[in-house]
């Protein structure tokens, strides 16, 4: 569909103020509007703002009632939240840099971790990166939550006005029906009786992902949903898992999905190295590591602690050699912690031995 000057003038606006904001540098900025200067179609400005975030200062063109600046700043649905592609903004990045600092302070990470993740959070260009940072963090209660796109009134009383007009129907059918006759009113039909004790109930089995049972479940869903047990990364929590893999026939892809009794894509599909080595899960003696599961609060010392999650992944950097797991072979990870904060983890082969204990220390 052909732009008008209006919807140039609406992107530019969207990028002028996605600019201020610090989701683009000032050589993308300047690049994008050019463009949008002279772009033809409104496809061509969807693409100049389709991975911004929507900037507060222009937070009024998703919620006008004018289809084109409408249909710029369209999201797909993504469960209330940005795709992770989308751009990220200063605050966005000092945001993470917070979390960072408060797991550095109650001992989650070490100076050097600190330091290294505080340098990559300044350079995240999207949400995603931002994401990826302090996925494994765990988080205060009073931390921010992830950015949201504006959301409009538009469904809310569409809602309300059919449930006007439902009530203004029965108040209709009421009055119509509720006037004064010389017949017999006819008999109440008899009620049907069902007997609920011949229907059988269907149970379906959702258990702890870090128990025997909970992690048999899910490499047999695994091995159904892509025909292997390969992965980059896994990430195993009690009632879900967020794993990351190869596309199938593009080892130089990457995609992430998300694991609540199914699988369902959440990310998009990002560069990979095409040579870089990926788990077999096939290779986890999975009695082993369900007595290390078991026992890791005990072994951590972690007082009335509780396992929080495994990661499953490749030693690629080969920090763990020393440990016994070679340079781009697998290896697990078990946390431990409690509500004070109180954590530790285990380091183990895939055959479930551990290589390595890092017990709370008081």
């Amino acid at each position: 569909m052909r732009a008008r000057d209006l919807d140039r003038a609406n992107a530019s606006s969207v990028l002028d103020a996605a600019y201020a904001e610090g989701q683009l540098g000032a050589d993308e900025y300047r690049d994008r509007i050019a463009q949008a200067e002279t772009a033809r179609t409104v496809g061509e400005l969807e693409r100049l703002v389709g991975d911004l975030q929507v900037p507060s200062a222009v937070a009024d063109l998703v919620s006008s009632e004018s289809p084109p600046p409408r249909n710029l700043l369209r999201r797909a649905g993504t469960g209330g939240r940005y795709p992770d592609h989308t751009r990220a903004r200063d605050v966005d990045r000092d945001t993470t840099r917070q979390l960072i600092d408060n797991a550095r302070g109650d001992g989650q990470l070490s100076e050097d971790e600190h330091q290294a993740l505080t340098e990559l959070a300044g350079e995240a260009k999207t949400l995603g990166e931002l994401a990826q940072l302090v996925d494994d963090l765990q988080r205060p209660s009073g931390a921010a939550p992830p950015p949201q796109p504006p959301r409009s009134n538009r469904r809310r009383w569409y809602r309300i006005a059919v449930g006007a007009g439902a009530v203004c129907a029965a108040v209709a059918a009421f009055v119509l029906t509720s006037g004064v006759s010389d017949t017999e009113p006819a008999p109440a039909a008899a009620p049907v009786v069902v007997d609920l004790g011949s229907v059988q109930p269907s149970v379906i089995a959702t258990p702890n992902l870090l128990t025997p049972e909970g992690l048999t479940l899910f490499l047999g869903k695994y091995r159904d949903k892509f025909g292997d047990l390969k992965i980059d990364h896994l990430t195993l929590y009690p009632e879900y898992a967020i794993v990351s893999r190869a596309v199938p026939g593009e080892p130089n892809r990457l995609i992430g999905y998300d694991y609540r009794g199914g699988f369902q894509q959440s990310s998009s599909v990002t560069s990979r190295k095409a040579d870089k080595a990926a788990v077999d899960l096939a290779q986890l003696n999975v009695a082993a590591i369900s007595d290390a599961l078991a026992s890791a609060p005990s072994t951590l010392r972690v007082a009335n602690g509780f396992v929080t999650h495994m990661d499953v992944e490749i030693n690629d950097a080969g920090a763990y050699n020393s440990f016994g797991i070679p340079k781009n072979g697998p290896y697990v990870t078990i946390y431990a912690g409690n509500k004070f904060n109180e954590s530790g983890y285990l380091l183990l082969t895939p055959a479930g031995a551990v290589a390595r204990a890092v017990p709370f220390e008081k």
